[in-house]
């Protein structure tokens, strides 16, 4: 008997359609893999990409000066500087670890008296774009820089800057600020660039978010509804710093921070925007007609606050006696100041400390001749 071993021509049709099959489905599945880790790596990309993103809170809390170059159509800029528009242009941050990052945003000018009086008005940076991915958190920042370029502008810049680093020793209830050396560039050529310190002013959104509350707006509300205590503080350091360029009732320089959805708990005063203050002292600045006749330069102080009692009145002038040694530190260990400035500064502070040291001038100025309406 032979045994037959052989396979036929149907059973050899059968074998090579599975083989071709087998072979179809590991390419399937080949492909398949491909594919699968195709996305993992742009995950994995993504999930980088996303760490390497500018966080808005450690954005402030990194205290280190930023290199920064703005390069625009800078002659557009300036020349319609009145105008309420975005422009585009490309920002490059270097910091301090190295990180160097170049996206294209969007800027618009702010502050309706530099508008007018200023080469360089401030201005707002919108980094809330889908072409700026990686600042993209920062949203929209404020820059204030030098009102011209040279040296004795930007030490008036650094002497905002440091009216905010002061505020902020006092109370967290205020703008966390970051300087940075900028350097201005128009992408036509028509302008000269220059390089001049300035800084950002945290968002009053993330303000708020740090202490759990919202913005407070669309009302108008006079000083005496606020937090009382920190609308002492307010209006001291505003005192302190020779500032009388601001307003409750229209939110003038002072945005307000409450609780979300509480109308019961009084809404908490915060103070920007120092430039026109004799703290500062800019060539500009000049007083309002209303307070002509009580003060003549921004270099003489007028407290515009409320009378308070003098227990009050002694709760609010301890914080700052606490905090002076520190404040006279931060001044005089600031190296981008100049000797002027921080003589100045030291002065005009010292004259600030002898009055509310002085029980008869804390009577005089912060009751007897404070304002009632």
């Amino acid at each position: 008997m032979q045994l037959t071993t052989g396979i036929g021509h149907g059973s050899k049709l059968k074998i090579f359609k599975f083989i071709y099959s087998s072979t179809t489905i590991n390419s399937t599945i080949m492909k398949a893999l491909r594919y699968f880790f195709l996305l993992a790596f742009l995950a994995i990309k993504s999930v980088a990409y996303g760490q390497e993103q500018i966080d808005s809170v450690k954005f402030f809390e990194d205290q280190s000066t930023i290199n920064l170059t703005l390069e625009m159509d800078l002659k557009d800029l300036l020349s319609k500087k009145q105008k309420e528009r975005y422009l585009p242009a490309t920002v490059a941050m270097t910091f301090e670890d190295g990180t160097s990052i170049t996206e294209q945003i969007r800027v618009s000018v702010r502050g309706n008296f530099r508008r007018e009086t200023c080469y360089m008005p401030g201005l707002k940076l919108d980094f809330h774009n889908n072409t700026s991915p990686r600042l993209y958190k920062l949203d929209k920042l404020k820059l204030s820089c030098g009102c011209s370029s040279g040296s004795d502008n930007e030490q008036l810049v650094l002497r905002e800057y440091m009216a905010y680093k002061v505020y902020r020793l006092l109370t967290d209830k205020s703008f966390r600020v970051r300087l940075a050396n900028i350097t201005f560039k128009d992408i036509n050529g028509k302008k000269k660039p220059y390089t001049q310190y300035g800084f950002f002013i945290e968002d009053v959104d993330e303000l708020a978010k740090r202490h759990n509350m919202v913005e407070v707006e669309g009302i108008q509300i006079i000083q005496e509804y606020t937090n009382r205590e920190q609308a002492t503080l307010v209006s001291i350091f505003e005192y302190m710093i020779g500032n009388t360029d601001w307003s409750f009732p229209n939110f003038h320089n002072i945005k307000l921070i409450g609780p979300k959805g509480d109308n019961t708990t009084r809404p908490i005063a915060v103070p920007y925007d120092f430039d026109i203050s004799g703290f500062v002292d800019p060539p500009y600045a000049t007083i309002a007609e209303i307070f002509e006749g009580q003060i003549s330069t921004v270099r003489e102080r007028l407290y515009r606050g409320f009378p308070r009692s003098m227990e009050e009145l002694q709760v609010a002038i301890k914080v700052f006696n606490d905090k002076k040694e520190a404040i006279y530190n931060l001044i005089n260990s600031f190296t981008p100041f100049d000797n002027k400035s921080k003589g100045w500064l030291t002065k005009f502070l010292d004259e600030f400390y002898k009055t509310i040291n002085n029980p008869k001038n804390v009577q005089r100025y912060f009751i007897d001749e404070a304002r009632t309406n």
